[in-house]
Formats: C-alpha cells, sequence, structure tokens
C-alpha cells in the first residue's frame, strides 16, 4: 500500500510540475520526507494525506485504488440492474467504434491539456482564451468538446439508472469519452456536457466518473465531492461568461430589476436552460432569492412561446415519452468519420458482409 501511495504521489506530482524541493515547500514539509514518501518507505499520517491530495486537487482513493482498465471499473460501479449494465457495455462498443472510426480515417483526436491548482472561475477563462471563444455564447457546447479530444456519444438511458453523464479516460489509449444521458431535456444536456468537459479537462486520473442529475443543480451539489463542485462552477462560468452577462443587462436592460421575460431572452441569448440562467443570475447576485423563487416555480415553455414565438430548443420539460429502448444519438463528427469511412472502403473496392455501423439510432 505506501508503494502504490508512493508511486501515485510521484505521479500527480510530475503532473504539476513540481520538483519534491519545491512540492515539500509548499506542503510544509521536509523534501527528505516527500523522498521518502515517493519510495514508498513510509507511511504518511492522515493529516498529511488530506493535506496532500487537497494541494493536488484529488481525491484520497486516488493514491490507493489499484488502476484497472477504465471501462473495467466502470461496469464495477455500475447500478446492479441489468438493464443499466446493457446501456455502458452499449456505450463502450460506441467508443470503440468511434476510435476504429479515427483510426481508419487517419484523424484521431489530441488531448487538451490538463489543468491542475487553478480555480473553476480562472479554468472557464483559460479554456475561453484558448480556443478563442471570447466571450460569446457556445452554440454547440457538445462539438466544442469533441474537437478538444472529449469524444461525446449521447445516448437514451434507463430512468431508474439515475445517470444524467459519465467520464470515462482510457489512459493506455489516451482517448477521453463523455456519455449524455439524451434523455434529458437539451438544456440539461448541454449543462451536463460543460459539467464533463471540465472533468476532462481536471479530473482525468479519477476516470470513470459517474454523475446523477444532481449534480448540475446548485442545491444539491454541495453534498458531492469537491471535484463535482468544481466541475459545476466551470460549467456555469464556461457556458455563461460573467463578463458578457454583465454587460448585457447593464447595456440592455440598465438597472432595472430583471423580469421573467428578460430571464427567458437572457437564456436563449447564452443557449442554456430556463433553470440554469435562473441559478446563474442568483448565484452571480443579480437576481433576489424572492425574485429566484417566483420565477423557478412559473411554466417557462408557454410564456417563451407566446413572448418569442417558439422555444429556443433548451426548453425545461423532457421529451413527452421517455425512450424506453437504449438509443446512441451519433454526433456530427461521428457521422463525418464513419461516411469517410465508408467512402474509403468503396475507393479500395471492399464489400463488408452488412452495412458499416454509424452508430444510427436503434429502432
Amino acid at each position: 500500500m505506501d508503494k502504490l501511495f508512493g508511486t501515485r504521489l510521484k505521479r500527480a506530482r510530475e503532473e504539476v510540475n513540481l520538483s519534491q524541493g519545491a512540492f515539500a515547500k509548499s506542503l510544509g514539509l521536509s523534501s527528505e520526507y516527500i523522498s521518502l514518501l515517493e519510495s514508498g518507505k513510509r507511511t504518511p499520517s492522515f493529516e498529511t494525506l488530506l493535506k496532500v491530495a487537497a494541494f493536488l486537487n484529488k481525491n484520497v482513493s486516488y493514491f490507493f485504488e489499484d488502476k484497472r482498465p477504465a471501462f473495467e471499473s466502470l461496469f464495477d460501479r455500475a447500478i446492479a440492474d441489468e438493464r443499466v449494465r446493457k446501456d455502458l457495455l452499449k456505450f463502450k462498443a460506441s467508443c470503440e467504434r468511434y476510435l476504429e472510426l479515427e483510426e481508419q480515417t487517419g484523424r484521431r483526436l489530441d488531448l487538451a491539456p490538463q489543468y491542475s491548482r487553478i480555480s473553476p472561475e480562472r479554468l472557464a477563462e483559460e479554456e475561453r482564451r484558448r480556443l478563442g471563444l471570447g466571450n460569446e455564447p457556445i452554440r454547440d457546447v457538445l462539438a466544442v468538446c469533441e474537437v478538444n479530444g472529449c469524444r461525446i456519444i449521447r445516448q437514451t438511458l434507463a430512468e431508474e439508472a439515475r445517470i444524467a453523464g459519465v467520464f470515462v479516460f482510457d489512459e493506455e489509449r489516451k482517448a477521453a469519452f463523455a456519455l449524455v444521458n439524451a434523455n434529458e431535456p437539451p438544456g440539461f444536456q448541454t449543462l451536463i456536457a460543460a459539467h464533463l468537459y471540465g472533468h476532462y479537462l481536471m479530473d482525468r486520473a479519477d476516470s470513470p466518473i459517474v454523475d446523477n442529475p444532481d449534480v448540475v443543480v446548485d442545491e444539491y451539489v454541495s453534498l458531492y465531492p469537491p471535484r463535482e463542485q468544481f466541475a459545476q462552477t466551470f460549467a456555469s462560468r464556461f457556458l455563461i461568461p460573467p463578463g458578457k452577462l454583465r454587460d448585457l443587462i447593464e447595456k440592455d436592460f440598465r438597472s432595472k430589476s430583471l423580469a421573467f421575460d428578460d430571464v427567458l431572452f437572457l437564456k436563449r441569448y447564452f443557449g442554456v436552460s430556463t433553470r440554469a440562467m435562473l441559478r446563474t443570475l442568483r448565484g452571480r447576485g443579480i437576481l433576489p432569492e424572492a425574485k429566484f423563487e417566483e420565477f423557478f416555480k412559473r411554466n417557462p415553455e408557454d410564456r417563451e412561446q407566446e413572448v418569442f414565438g417558439g422555444l429556443s430548443g433548451q426548453e425545461e420539460r423532457r421529451s413527452r415519452t421517455l425512450f424506453r429502448k437504449s438509443r446512441t444519438i451519433p454526433s456530427d463528427r461521428f457521422r463525418l468519420l464513419a461516411a469517410e469511412a465508408a467512402a474509403m472502403d468503396k475507393a479500395r473496392g471492399d464489400r463488408p458482409p452488412a452495412p458499416p455501423k454509424t452508430g444510427e439510432p436503434d429502432e
């Protein structure tokens, strides 16, 4: 156990580019002690363990879990429900097919940088700057995730699973995947995709991560590990930049108190759900608690239809009919790769015994 801890400690320290001496100084420990820990010759006290984990932004379990293949660990954590297991097996098959298409077309995705020792607010700013997004809304966050190395699989999941999203990082093949539950409302899917992207940027070593719907709800996320609170704060800042929100309110709404219609306008502008917009406005001190409670109880779809003549696509309600049979909804990039691979097969004169698997929705 000491040897495993030492190996993990050294890897985590090197991830943040710190020498043993610099790392020890940051923690108020001696470099000799850190050397003994990394060589497995000393056992850390509980106090030291907590200090190390907090500094490196890791869960304590990271230092002691004997890593197994990511998908194998995912099935260990799955609910003991056969249907849920089948859904996750289907997710794994989609991931394998995605990598096959990348290999066949020569279009393997590079990983985005992995961050450490950074606040979620700063991470959102840095990632927007790195991607050249400025302060403008992200019209398709799923596509942004994909082209930056986090492959998105949208799949309808059994309601009893209570799974909003899953993040898996295949360390051996350096490949990242995010599963988004397509049975959730579109606005919720946008938020969970950004949340999983936060895990991708910060928590690859903790893979797999299975998130239930509560981790993207401000009122409940505090009950979960710090990494969930981090990912949720990042998602909110990444999707709704504070500077742009402030400019819109100051330039357009001026100093007047926000009305419900203003909230609907803002949520359409940023491409998020009404509830996500309300929670953001409350969290940033723009919407008083009393107004938040009043607006939260209202039906946003009917009013949005009345004022704007249609819904933005990010309405609150789930699909009227939840899909009972698991369906996989391929991303645009997945479809593009599948079409390119099929064209390559045709050019070579290959005649596969069955149509190529494109990840089309199951009937």
